[in-house]
């Protein structure tokens, strides 16, 4: 008996995103981006961090420790359900000390224009990207895909990345074990991905 006779394959959904040699040009024009500051500013999280999009739109205050260079996801935010740290770059940082200074929501860093005590929605992400002129090529969830192909090419741990795609299935008995699993490793690859962005975007 083979698994695939008792296993019931898993549905890819296959997300648009863009090529590296692309890449370049979109880091430029989200920083030029003219719309909503607070929606440039989760787009540049979303790249330096390539969380998926709700996990972004939904990150609370309490959930950032600047002084530990850490973004500490609960569990119920997570689409796995299981906590999810992500260490936090030079760079990230950068972009979280400008969205205090916007001193939008005390407890939402990315909170709804309508400031009805809710984050804004997945489609500003979304509209943001096709305002920028990407609709069918690029999504949120596409920073994810292009950061585990570059990471991967780059010779990164592939255990590390898929941690910090949050990608592995875990039971309740290890989830508190594994989320913090390799941290150190994981912040450095981090760093490198957050200083190779900037190369990128200032060499092409």
């Amino acid at each position: 008996m083979k698994p695939s006779d008792v296993l019931k394959p898993t549905k890819k959904t296959n997300h648009a995103r863009l090529s590296e040699k692309e890449l370049p040009e979109l880091l430029r024009k989200i920083d030029s981006y003219d719309g909503q500051p607070l929606t440039r500013l989760a787009l540049q999280l979303m790249a330096l961090t390539f969380v998926r999009t709700g996990e972004l739109i939904g990150t609370r205050w309490d959930e950032i420790d600047t002084i530990k260079r850490e973004w500490r996801i609960p569990a119920e935010r997570m689409k796995m359900k299981t906590p999810h740290i992500v260490p936090l770059s030079d760079q990230a940082l950068a972009v979280l000390e400008e969205i205090r200074k916007l001193e939008a929501d005390d407890v939402l860093l990315f909170p709804s224009e309508r400031r009805d005590g809710k984050s804004m929605s997945n489609n500003t992400i979304l509209y943001a990207l096709y305002r920028l002129g990407y609709h069918s090529r690029m999504t949120g969830h596409g920073f994810r895909g292009i950061a585990s192909t570059i990471l991967h090419e780059q010779g990164f741990n592939h255990d590390h990345i898929e941690l910090q795609l949050a990608h592995t299935q875990r039971d309740a008995v290890s989830a508190a074990y594994n989320h913090a699993l390799y941290l150190e490793p994981r912040a450095r690859m981090m760093q490198e991905w957050a200083d190779y962005l900037d190369k990128l975007e200032r060499n092409m």
